[in-house]
């Protein structure tokens, strides 16, 4: 290494000392703005121009204050006395400079002008600064010292320790620094130290009146619900300045969960401003404000530059610091570098530096601690902006995700917007990380060439080339990873879509017998995206090669490598996160561009404001938002208060689509829409939310216990509440997966009611109940409860048409006839036809009456009630349906607890080729470990330690030899990267496949119990973790390893004796980290658990969005997201501080080694060691914390991020269905011939924890025959179909059919020999034809057959792509009755010997539903055919009926023998149903 010429300047002190006019030039000019800004504070403030009272109480309630308090402001006096003292020091110097120019012989020099200005204009400002400190703050009742403030003085502080950096660069050159200078730069970093801890801990402690008290309680909910003041939610907020500086605030939290397993209760709250309710209001406003607000469609002008700039706005202040924090830690590293040659010459014998190794060591020291402190606080202050830019990101699409317009909501799946709160929002907040790499890594490669010029001179432009070289040779592959990134996004939407959708719906795919199909289709899936993540790896691994190799080439002749090198992988790192984060925010920033339902659809007035309570005027509407393919049109009519307004028509003629215009959710063509009130809306196919029942009917109102219980008795909720095993408090599944249909229409209707709105819209809610409960609700409810009230209700059932006082029915978008029941009985032929198949139905019950008689004999031995007692396994079930608390459905998600175990690493490892790949992996890293150290040796050995010295070899082997071992090293970098990412992708994709076969196999009551919310996070997050991270998580920590016990072996030549401190501080270091991981495992599980609900939570919103705008409850329902958001950053925040704890403390220790290391080398003898291996020894020595802490960082990041792969190993292991097929199974190809279904003391219940649904069935289903079961809602009828298909197995009895136990044959050869028409009709996104033969084994002709039996063939020919005709997510762009038809369709195409017809026309109308039971009837007359019906007319020609109530056969026999004997159950329920039909 060249020593330094004889009487050079020094870089340092040429820097900031060849030119003092202008660095007291830019010092002055700095100062003279510090003083304009205090002074026009005091003008503006004084003169009347300062800001507005309300704009400065809403910056307080932004930081989740409200009004300020009037306590104490801590720190206050301490400011404003550091502050006089230090202008009075500043005005003495300015004097003192006066003195000296006015006294001097020679005059005033340009340069001591320049001085004497500077330190006036620092005494003025900070004279200002005092008086506004002193007299115009402490006045003020501010909660903390201003940010611009706060800024100046961290500003200050970092100026004042360079200027000290430049005195003692300028000493160790032996050039003479005055005393004042010295002087003065004690009281400037004195003052400043001062200053700095003032703005860090200065606030103004709770004081307030009492008056004030419950604002500032009330300000801030934590998300678990509890309202505390911000000092106790947050440990960080009320933390003193040493605990902010050791982050000592995490040590009550460290300890609690050493001592036990954290739950989320032991996690303190959020600082307000990290919480949702600081940062959304925020976000939005500058959005606003960017965006330019809406265009005349409803959309924001939203791009990717302005979502960025918006978001940089939000995290101001965290940015400030954060670019303050970086640019001391950059400082402060190159620091060593720069020494690293005086340190050389010192050990060499330099005379000039005979006296120089204290200081130093000294100075290498100051600068580690430094480089440690700003470090963390960069890393936890970064860390802590990702947090708040996810949260607030995630609000603001959540809020977008409420207002969509229906054509928006179309465009975007599920599955898409999932990702984009789950992936895209993750993704924008990891790149706080690299936020600030755009000006740093510039500044590292100059301040890295300033140090390269001051060794090589000239030779160091052969470095820029090559750093130049590399950044341009990494640009290529990122462009293509951007792309790839791009199309990896996408392809992993549509694969979130197809999986949401399918976990939505795997119900009818276990029904079906379609899951292994719809299996491999999500499989197909993936494998798209692998041969796009196949391609990506070979762009990587050239810029890493490029990368690696890059340095050793430029840096020939330079120990300075390190440095390089690493800029130049963080340059690398930076260009993909980049790619990867623009992506993301273009699909944010895409999401929030997309239409919202524009409000002035619907003119609102206030209630009482006008006699009419809806009127449409000339209204034309279309989903498609288009001309030519209006959905209604010319729609006029209008409805007074309290009128009940019945709409009727047959399936698809746009009934419930009049409902939506009413609420504006249908895009409107012209026309005029006014409603007078608040609104309440039933929707047709229930919508309830995931949680308690109680929860579900308040809707967010206040509980009015009185009120409450007459809402369940009008819905007739009571008799249900009793039966459930924890009544009202019973924890609903997802979409209420544990409640039968009439029960969720039932939960709807009282939700409705408690609301107490002005105007009801009810969509065919009594199409799911049985014939009592509809009369029963129809009667209490619309003509009692809401008889005050406009009630607009859609309805099949022409009995309640008679008791509207206005009828609309409805015919191909149109409103064929309006007036009362009588008044258009015989005016039209739409409403004719109607009331004709009413009448034709209802015939068919006279015909039986008519046949039986009057006669009420005793009843036959096949009437009579069949009664039993409880048997044992009843009895044991009640006794224990008491005690059991953990009986509910769906149970909090589980989390393992503890140490993850070494049996995750180790499947992890071998998953793939067996662990072959691992050793080829760390042998790569050995190899190039030894090469790199061996080149530097060789530098450090062959480079000369001075010009006169004789080489040892010649220049021309130096460089070869070098650049044979550089080659070597890039190549094994080459090769284990690539072994790597091979292993890697084969283990990503087994783990992937062995999930989703485990789930797809899963018994559907893990469905049942088991959000989907919770799946998706798996599919998604955790499977993210393990694509992208986990793998390279676990190469970092081998070759962290690797690198360190390299630097122990370099360091161990030149000072073995560091080991004497080394091991114990090694020991310790292991020791907090053990600590550290029982918090950390626990907070990162806590974090996995809190995500799931916040997926959950807002699939459910979107999928109920109509409703929540109905009821106006969009607020509360963006707070209840916030909640779950804060109660997903409180485990992360606290993870990130946790992380800091131990790195300061490892850095701490780390330090300490290295000093001990500089000590014992300084006092060496002189020659005792070659000076040049102690340089490299230091230079590794250098890097010694930062790898040590990286070893120990990376080991706790590898088992936080181990979870993923744990969680998705549990889902590897969740239990199975009992096999498909078996082997053994010997079924005739024709099985079941007879179609014969016996029961034998059959009893089914849920789950193990809950009670029996069925209850001792014994029953026959003669083959051929027709059979209808029907029975009151929540009496079992859905749940015996269930236990036919084997969705539930049997917990006693057994089913056979034609003999066969089914329980003994495979599952698909028993699903797929039966066919059934589910409750809840379901169609996919796709097309007809998929939908309707999604296995692809019809031909068109017979599909069009089928459409033709449904009654859809000539719907299906008006449509332009006909078979191909376009099918949405949920089938939405469908209605309900249409899906009905189309899953008939499906049934009438596979002509299985037994058909189930559960509700099969339960929305449809009555003309509607004659013509399906004729097909019916004419397509499986030979069948077995078992239906479940509310509509008493669809079992009256059935062969056998089969009455059930309560889960107990009641009655069994045929329709005429039930209905001879007037006292059968049947024949109440015929006559409740004919009362209904002709009296209503």
């Amino acid at each position: 290494m060249a020593a330094t010429k004889a009487g050079e300047v020094p870089l340092l002190y040429f820097f900031f000392s060849l030119e003092p006019l202008v660095l007291h030039g830019v010092d002055a000019a700095v100062h003279v703005l510090l003083a304009l800004a205090v002074a026009g504070r005091f003008l503006f403030r004084h003169c009347g121009l300062s800001f507005s009272v309300s704009g400065r109480a809403k910056y307080g309630e932004a930081r989740g204050g409200g009004p300020r308090g009037g306590g104490r402001f801590r720190c206050h006096g301490i400011a404003a006395c550091a502050t006089w003292a230090l202008a009075a020091a500043e005005v003495l110097l300015a004097a003192y400079s006066w003195y000296l120019g006015a006294t001097s012989g020679s005059g005033w020099s340009r340069d001591a002008v320049v001085g004497l200005v500077d330190a006036a204009a620092r005494a003025v400002a900070w004279l200002l600064l005092a008086a506004y400190l002193q007299f115009d703050f402490g006045r003020r009742r501010e909660e903390r010292f201003p940010a611009p403030l706060r800024l100046w003085w961290a500003f200050f502080l970092l100026l004042s320790i360079l200027a000290v950096a430049d005195h003692v660069a300028t000493s160790l050159d032996g050039l003479l620094v005055p005393a004042l200078a010295w002087v003065f730069d004690a009281v400037s970093v004195a003052a400043a130290v001062v200053l700095f801890c003032a703005g860090f801990v200065g606030r103004r402690e709770g004081g307030g009146s009492s008056a004030e008290e419950p604002l500032l309680n009330g300000a801030h909910e934590t998300a678990d619900g509890n309202s505390r003041s911000d000092a106790e939610a947050s440990r960080f907020t009320g933390a003193g300045f040493f605990s902010v500086l050791t982050f000592s605030w995490m040590g009550p939290l460290l300890a609690v969960g050493h001592k036990k397993t954290l739950g989320l209760d032991d996690v303190p709250g959020l600082d307000p401003g990290d919480s949702i309710s600081s940062l959304l209001p925020t976000l939005k406003s500058n959005l606003e404000e960017l965006a330019g607000g809406v265009s005349g469609s409803g959309r924001k002008a939203v791009t990717a530059f302005k979502l960025t700039k918006a978001l940089l706005r939000t995290v101001w202040w965290h940015v400030a610091v954060t670019a303050f924090y970086a640019l001391v830690y950059n400082v402060a590293t190159y620091v060593g570098p720069y020494l690293i040659d005086s340190l050389v010459q010192y050990l060499n014998g330099d005379e000039r530096y005979a006296s120089k190794g204290q200081l130093l060591v000294l100075a290498f020291i100051v600068a580690k601690v430094f480089e440690c402190l700003s470090q963390r606080h960069w890393f936890f202050r970064l860390q802590q902006a990702g947090i708040r830019a996810r949260s607030a990101l995630v609000a603001v699409v959540y809020q977008k995700g409420l207002a969509l317009s229906s054509q928006s909501r179309q465009s975007r799946t599920s599955g898409e917007m999932i990702n984009i709160i789950s992936v895209d929002a993750d993704r924008v907040g990891m790149f706080s990380w690299y936020m600030h790499d755009l000006w740093l890594v510039p500044l590292q490669v100059v301040m890295a060439l300033f140090i390269l010029y001051s060794t090589l001179g000239l030779a160091s432009l052969a470095a820029l080339g090559a750093t130049v070289v590399v950044m341009l040779a990494n640009v290529p592959p990122g462009r293509m990873q951007e792309k790839f990134q791009q199309k990896l996004m996408d392809c992993k939407d549509v694969r979130m879509k197809a999986t949401s959708e399918i976990l939505r719906n795997m119900r009818i795919l276990k029904l079906q017998g379609w899951e292994m199909k719809f299996l491999s289709k999500i499989i197909e899936l993936r494998e798209d995206r692998d041969k796009l993540a196949e391609e990506i790896p070979l762009h990587i691994d050239f810029g890493y090669l490029c990368v690696l190799g890059g340095p050793d080439f430029r840096c020939c002749g330079d120990l300075w490598g390190v440095h390089a090198h690493g800029d130049s992988i963080g340059v690398r790192e930076s260009a993909f996160c980049f790619g990867h984060t623009k992506v993301s925010l273009d699909r944010i920033a895409s999401f929030l561009c997309l239409e919202e339902l524009p409000t002035d659809a619907v003119q609102r007035l206030p209630n009482g404001s006008s006699d009419v309570a809806i009127e449409v005027t000339n209204g034309c509407f279309s989903w498609d938002a288009s001309p030519e393919l209006p959905t209604l049109k010319d729609l006029n009519f209008q409805a007074q208060q309290g009128m009940r307004v019945a709409v009727c028509g047959t399936v698809g003629s746009g009934k419930s689509s009049l409902l939506s215009c009413i609420l504006g959710e249908i895009p409107k063509l012209s026309g005029e829409v006014k409603i007078c009130g608040t609104t309440a809306y039933v929707s047709q196919s229930a919508w309830i939310q995931s949680g308690k029942i109680q929860d579900n009917i308040l809707f967010g109102k206040e509980m009015d216990m009185d009120k409450y219980e007459r809402v369940l008795e009008l819905c007739s909720l009571k008799k249900d509440l009793e039966i459930l095993p924890f009544g009202d408090q019973t924890v609903i599944g997802e979409r209420g997966i544990n409640l039968s249909g009439g029960q969720k229409q039932r939960i709807q209707i009282a939700r409705a009611l408690y609301q107490e709105a002005d105007i009801y819209l009810f969509d065919d809610p009594f199409s799911a109940v049985d014939a009592h409960t509809g009369s029963h609700l129809f009667k209490e409810c619309l003509l009692g409860a809401l008889s005050s009230k406009t009630v607009v209700y859609v309805t099949h059932q022409i009995e309640f048409l008679p008791s509207a006082d206005l009828i609309l029915v409805m015919k191909d978008g149109k409103i064929a006839q309006a007036g009362k029941y009588n008044e258009i009985l015989g005016s039209g032929k739409e409403f004719m036809e109607l009331v004709g198949a009413h009448k034709d139905a209802l015939a068919e019950l006279d015909t039986i009456d008519a046949a039986n008689g009057s006669s009420e004999g005793s009843p036959s031995r096949g009437t009579a009630k069949l009664t039993r007692s409880l048997s044992s396994a009843e009895k044991k079930d009640k006794q224990d349906e008491g005690n059991n608390q953990s009986g509910q459905l769906v149970q909090e998600e589980e989390r393992e607890k503890g140490k993850v175990g070494f049996w995750v690493y180790w499947k992890y490892l071998t998953l793939a080729y067996k662990g072959a790949l691992v050793p080829l992996v760390l042998l790569g890293q050995l190899l190039f470990q030894v090469l790199q150290i061996g080149s530097n040796y060789w530098m450090a050995w062959a480079a000369p330690v001075s010009k006169d010295v004789e080489p040892p070899v010649s220049m021309s082997t130096l460089i070869y030899v070098y650049i044979a071992l550089a080659v070597g090293s890039s190549l094994c970098v080459l090769l284990r990267a690539l072994f790597l990412v091979t292993a890697s992708y084969k283990t990503a994709t087994l783990l992937f496949d062995k999930m989703h076969m485990s789930i797809f196999r899963a018994p559907m009551s893990f469905f049942d119990s088991t959000p989907s919310g919770r799946i998706l996070n798996r599919a998604s997050t955790d499977q993210s973790e393990v694509d992208t991270s986990i793998a390279y998580q676990m190469g970092s920590v081998a070759f962290a390893v690797i690198q360190l016990v390299g630097i122990i072996a370099v360091m161990s030549q030149v000072a073995w004796q560091v080991f004497v401190v080394f091991i114990p501080v090694v020991a310790t270091c292991f020791w907090y980290q053990r600590y550290y991981i029982d918090t950390a495992r626990e907070l990162q599980r806590l974090v996995g658990v809190c995500k799931a609900p916040i997926i959950q939570h807002f699939a459910e919103s979107i999928t109920g969005s109509t409703t929540i705008r109905s009821f106006g409850k969009e607020n509360q329902f963006v707070s209840a997201n916030s909640h779950l958001m804060d109660a997903y950053s409180r485990p992360k925040f606290y993870n990130a501080g946790a992380m800091e704890w131990l790195c300061f403390r490892l850095d701490v220790l780390s330090s300490l080694t290295f000093a001990f290391s500089l000590i014992f080398l300084i006092n060496l003898p002189t020659g005792f060691i070659d000076p040049g291996i102690a340089g490299l020894a230091v230079t590794y020595g250098l890097n010694l914390n930062m790898l040590q802490a990286w070893v120990v960082w990376s080991m706790c990041t590898l088992e936080n991020k181990i979870i993923s792969v744990e969680r998705i190993l549990q889902y590897i292991s969740i239990p199975a269905e009992p096999p498909l097929s078996m082997s053994e199974d010997k079924l005739a190809h024709n099985w079941p011939s007879e179609g014969e279904i016996q029961l034998h003391d059959l009893h089914v219940k849920y789950a193990p924890q809950l009670p029996f649904v069925l209850k001792g069935l014994t029953v026959t289903f003669p083959g051929d025959l027709k059979t209808g079961i029907v029975g009151r809602t929540g009496s079992g009828k859905s749940t015996l179909i269930q236990a036919l298909f084997r969705i539930v197995d049997p917990t006693i009895g057994q089913i056979l059919i034609d003999g066969v136990d089914i329980c003994t044959i495979g599952l698909h050869d028993l699903r797929s020999r039966l066919s059934i028409i589910p409750q809840e009709p379901t169609m996919f996104e796709g097309t007809v034809r998929s939908n309707l033969d999604p296995l692809g084994e019809y031909t068109d002709s017979q599909i069009w057959e089928a459409l033709d039996c449904c009654q859809l063939g000539d719907e299906m020919r008006r449509k332009e792509h006909k078979l191909d005709s376009p099918v949405i997510e949920n089938g939405e762009n469908w209605s309900v009755g249409q899906r009905q038809l189309v899953c008939l369709g499906r049934v009438i195409l596979k002509r299985s010997k037994i058909v189930v017809l559960d509700e099969a026309t339960a929305s449809v109308d009555t003309a509607t539903d004659n013509l399906i039971q004729k097909t019916l009837r004419q397509q499986f007359s030979e069948a077995t055919v078992i239906t479940i019906a509310h509509r008493i007319t669809s079992v009256l020609d059935s062969d056998m009926v089969l009455l059930l109530d309560n889960g107990v056969a009641v009655e069994r026999d045929t329709p005429a023998k039930l209905l001879e004997n007037k006292s059968s159950l049947f024949s109440k329920l015929v006559a409740e149903y004919t009362m209904r039909s002709t009296h209503t």
